[in-house]
């Protein structure tokens, strides 16, 4: 299950399903039975996927999905009602290590080198709406539904909802989302920009392949180094983004998709 980068099939696991289409690998969560829900064996595997994705060379984008009817309904229960049956001495230290899992799975998914594209193809509740927001873009179905649902739990979102919602639809409109945890639709989401496209449901997985082959057209290098620096750009002086545009530029002039491009461009002008 660790991932390598000299493989040119994914890593094999039990609840996330990799197959590589044209170049763009689709991780699809594999727990239909529960709505997809994250359990310690599922976030273990999704990590090694995602990391053998941005390893592999024969792989330039990605889309996220979940199988059967659900996107994913957050974290499995059962850990919750471990959590319960937990010493009480034992409640924090256990739960810190787990929370450090699941940020190492949303931060595999944000620094991908590559687009990465969240096809959710039903409900995307708690930490799986979480991890849609961690993806470069949103496709979701039109009988989509998402809600930041950890305040019913007497959570707080711990998966990275509080740092990527207000970047899409406002720092006001965030807090309402988080506090009420009340459910937004398809057409909704879309028109606040809590997703980016919508798409009827039997569409959305060749839409989002099609997105995903239009976004990873350009140089590897030239997408990896934009995306890193655009992830830095809200919490970023200008000057500091002129820096590390400066840094990348150097960087992509060294490349052969660069040199190919010039060359071809200068044999079209003679």
């Amino acid at each position: 299950m660790t991932a390598d980068a000299n493989a040119t099939v994914p890593p094999i696991a039990e609840y996330i399903v990799t197959t590589i289409t044209n170049g763009i690998a689709t991780i699809t969560l594999n727990r239909p039975d529960v709505r997809n829900a994250i359990n310690d064996q599922m976030r273990a595997e999704l990590i090694a996927a995602f990391e053998w994705a941005d390893k592999s060379r024969s792989v330039r984008g990605v889309i996220l999905t979940g199988e059967g009817k659900g996107f994913c309904s957050g974290g499995d229960i059962g850990g919750m009602r471990g959590r319960l049956d937990a010493p009480t001495g034992e409640v924090a230290f256990n739960g810190w290590l787990r929370q450090k899992q699941t940020h190492k799975g949303i931060s595999v998914i944000r620094n991908m080198t590559k687009p990465v594209i969240a096809a959710v193809n039903g409900s995307a509740f708690g930490l799986g709406l979480d991890m849609a927001l961690a993806c470069d873009f949103i496709i979701a179905s039109s009988g989509a539904k998402l809600s930041m649902s950890f305040i019913k739990r007497g959570l707080v979102s711990d998966g990275g909802g509080m740092y990527f919602l207000p970047r899409r639809v406002g720092l006001v409109k965030a807090k309402e989302l988080i506090l009420t945890a009340r459910v937004v639709e398809a057409e909704e989401a879309l028109k606040i920009g809590m997703v980016d496209r919508v798409s009827a449901a039997e569409q959305l997985l060749p839409n989002a392949q099609s997105w995903a082959e239009e976004l990873s057209q350009g140089s590897p290098a030239a997408i990896a180094l934009t995306k890193a620096i655009l992830d830095q750009s809200l919490e970023s002086s200008a000057d500091d983004i002129f820096t590390l545009g400066r840094e990348a530029q150097a960087i992509c002039y060294t490349t052969a998709e660069h040199r190919a491009s010039v060359e071809e461009f200068l044999n079209k002008s003679k």
